[in-house]
């Protein structure tokens, strides 16, 4: 259901959809409902930890990051460290906070849980936090993910075999 509803909100998303995830495990669909927002020219942005709580995820989501940059999506990484807020906000209009990481596990194994808000005013006020969560953040650039290390690179590709079980 979780995987559904973040579908849904970036398939209608007219201006923005913002994520805050502290795991990025992609699979066909999400991977291609971020890209095609981003494609039609809604501003896709999403907030990882810049210091991991486990590395292995964090080299296996580093290797979404060339398709989706190539696509038009904006990665930041949250500077001062860890951020674990599961947070999807969509044009002022809707929002899901809860438990839902962007991960197998989470979006197929798991029972998670999740508040969908539609047109209430807390949903500015969850915009608001991911702005000010943004301000904290260096956004990641094509360049750098070029530059990153050979073995970040293969470890990560690696890591995608497996990546059902993270």
């Amino acid at each position: 259901v979780g995987e559904n509803v973040y579908i849904d909100i970036l398939n209608h998303a007219r201006d923005f959809v913002h994520i805050m995830t502290p795991y990025l495990i992609l699979d066909g669909e999400l991977l291609h409902a971020l890209k095609f927002a981003a494609e039609r020219g809604v501003d896709v942005s999403i907030i990882m930890p810049g210091i991991p709580d486990k590395k292995s995820a964090y080299y296996l989501a580093k290797t979404y990051y060339p398709t989706l940059l190539a696509s038009g999506v904006k990665i930041y990484e949250y500077t001062p460290g860890f951020v674990h807020a599961k947070v999807f906000v969509s044009d002022n209009s809707r929002a899901v906070v809860g438990t839902i990481n962007l991960d197998y596990r989470s979006l197929y194994l798991h029972f998670e849980c999740g508040v969908f808000i539609y047109r209430n005013p807390v949903v500015r006020d969850i915009e608001k936090d991911f702005q000010d969560t943004l301000a904290k953040c260096q956004k990641v650039t094509m360049t750098e993910v070029r530059n990153r290390s050979t073995f970040v690179k293969i470890y990560g590709q690696v890591l995608r075999i497996v990546a059902p079980l993270m």
